[in-house]
């Protein structure tokens, strides 16, 4: 069975109290049940992480290396400004996929840069919170 690490960045654990007309009703808690029935679905084992701090994100990753089969990502914010994600995502080497619940590139224009998804497969965007499914699905086959 794949394993396959979920992370999620900032204000991530805000959903349903944050912008809910650009992120939806639907709360964090919400998504993770979600990813335990799909990932029970596909036949993948997942743990979840959140957090608003870049470093226990990097920190995550590295302690992804040989542990995990894949990575799904939502850095958040963080996609548009961390080097140090994108580093640690090409040191593991990972096969990692890129989710993002809005779709980046029809808002502002500093959003249309990912630096996370430069060591990505996949990018998923603008899905809601189906885009992590599609994610998943990304490993499953």
């Amino acid at each position: 069975m794949k394993k396959i690490l979920v992370i999620n960045g900032p204000n991530i654990n805000m959903l349903g109290l944050r912008e809910p007309d650009i992120y939806g009703k639907e709360t964090y808690r919400d998504l993770l049940t979600y990813i335990r029935q799909w990932s029970e679905e596909l036949g993948l084992e997942t743990e979840c992480f959140q957090s608003n701090h870049e470093g226990e994100i990097v920190d995550k990753i590295q302690q992804a290396c040989g542990r995990f089969d894949g990575i799904v990502i939502n850095p958040a914010a963080y996609t548009h400004t961390s080097i140090a994600i994108l580093d640690a995502l090409k040191a593991v080497a990972i096969p990692a996929v890129e989710v993002h619940i809005s779709d980046p590139m029809t808002r502002e224009p500093f959003r249309h840069v990912s630096y996370a998804g430069m060591a990505c497969f996949k990018t998923v965007r603008g899905k809601g919170l189906l885009g992590y499914r599609e994610a998943l699905c990304a490993f499953a086959q």
